[in-house]
């Protein structure tokens, strides 16, 4: 019996001090940084970053034919199932690609500058 009231009441004790605990680690320290630096760096790189996505873009471009051709291929071979698998990762690819250049887009605007990777 008395085992149990100590133990009850070093759990009660615990949840106690560690509830204190959570309250007084909740309340932050140091103020947060504010936005305004954070886009005045991404607006610093952003040409570095289109350029980026204008040669990952060129890259996908020159490969994009063989890959179809590769495609047709296989699915003249009968090997509709790689050849489906193939389809599928293009379309990964340029559903990627779309999405970049639409967060592209949304930088540039908050930056206020056009640029021209937009595809």
């Amino acid at each position: 019996m008395l085992r149990k009231i100590i133990a009850g009441s070093a759990a009660v004790g615990a949840l106690t001090f560690g509830a204190a605990g959570i309250a007084g680690a909740s309340t932050p320290t140091t103020p947060a940084p504010s936005s305004g630096t954070n886009v005045a760096a991404v607006c610093a790189k952003l040409p570095t970053i289109e350029s980026k996505v204008q040669a990952r873009e060129a890259k996908i471009n020159a490969l994009l034919p063989k890959v179809q051709a590769r495609e047709t291929k296989l699915k003249a071979e009968g090997k509709t199932a790689r050849a489906n698998r193939l389809a599928a990762r293009v379309t990964r690819i340029q559903n990627r690609e779309t999405k970049v250049n639409a967060r592209l887009a949304k930088v540039e605007a908050k930056c206020g500058t056009t640029g021209s990777s937009a595809s």
